[in-house]
């Protein structure tokens, strides 16, 4: 037992649970779908880059969000493997730092590269004979890189003002990975700024792409039937959007279920099975969304492997 004014250095993550039967059938579950994250996301960055057929904005925005998938799962999972295999497991303080920068920088990455995915199908439909234009390479570019820098500077405040913290007394995280709200609980110092930024900025991040992506369903639902006289016509643009719509709904069901409500630091059991969720489920069935889904990405995966 740690001594009340004893500076902690590490933390011990406990984990989902402490049942050995349990923890064998996570083990080779979460393992399942890592593969399957890593596989089926390499698969996807493969054909965008070598397919000819894919070098277009819907799919270059698709290869940035598998490139995230991929570095998202390993973030999280496979400390959480090692834990499922040994037992609790011990994580430095810098450590349980980066963990946390980087599980909140592709987060938001993602949140942000979602919506901009959400404007690309809107120009595409509502917009076709200006599509081109507007979506160059070099505004698809430019759009990526704020995608990812808007991830990393909301991640960098995360991780900034949780370094701030004093920790001292217990240092038992009850998560799999190191978060905000399980870190804020073990802090001796006020956490009043750090709440400040976990209410306001990080519901700003999830609410703000979720409102760009909604309008523009919104635009195209209007668009298609204004515009569009045959039923099937009507249906046909959101053929092209489902994969994505599905992927939004995957991703910020959980992620507003987690964090837009305002926050008093407390971390349930229910927080850590939900972020199981986008942290290792999401990721896993992304590809298997867009490869069941679409046509080009089906013939595309069947040219490389053959």
């Amino acid at each position: 037992m740690l001594n009340e004014t004893e500076v902690i250095s590490e933390f011990i993550l406990l984990g989902l649970t402490d049942i050995q039967g349990l923890q064998h059938f996570f083990f080779i579950s979460f393992l399942l779908l890592y593969l399957t994250s890593l596989l089926g996301n390499g698969a996807i960055v493969t054909m965008v880059i070598t397919e000819p057929r894919l070098h277009t904005p819907m799919y270059f925005f698709l290869g940035n969000l598998s490139c995230l998938d991929i570095f998202y799962s390993t973030v999280t999972v496979p400390k959480m493997l090692a834990g499922f295999l040994f037992g609790h497991q011990p994580i430095s303080f810098g450590g349980c730092l980066a963990q946390l920068h980087f599980f909140h920088f592709l987060g938001s990455t993602e949140a942000v590269l979602l919506a901009t995915m959400a404007y690309d199908r809107y120009v595409a439909i509502c917009n076709p004979l200006r599509y081109a234009l507007v979506m160059s390479p070099r505004t698809c570019l430019l759009l990526a890189v704020a995608s990812w820098s808007t991830g990393f500077v909301h991640a960098m405040m995360h991780s900034v003002m949780t370094s701030q913290l004093s920790f001292c007394g217990h240092n038992h995280i009850h998560h799999v990975f190191c978060d905000i709200k399980p870190l804020l609980n073990l802090a001796c110092s006020s956490t009043s700024l750090n709440m400040t930024l976990l209410n306001v900025v990080t519901t700003a991040i999830a609410l703000g792409p979720f409102t760009l992506i909604v309008l523009s369903y919104l635009y195209i639902i209007s668009f298609a039937f204004r515009k569009v006289r045959s039923q099937e016509g009507r249906w046909k643009p959101f053929s092209t959007c489902a994969s994505h719509l599905t992927i939004v709904a995957l991703l910020y069901i959980p992620v507003l279920f987690n964090y837009t409500p305002p926050s008093s630091g407390s971390s349930s059991k229910r927080d850590v099975q939900v972020s199981l969720m986008y942290s290792a489920v999401t990721p896993a069935l992304n590809p298997l969304i867009y490869t069941l889904r679409n046509q080009e990405v089906r013939s595309a995966l069947k040219k490389t492997v053959g």
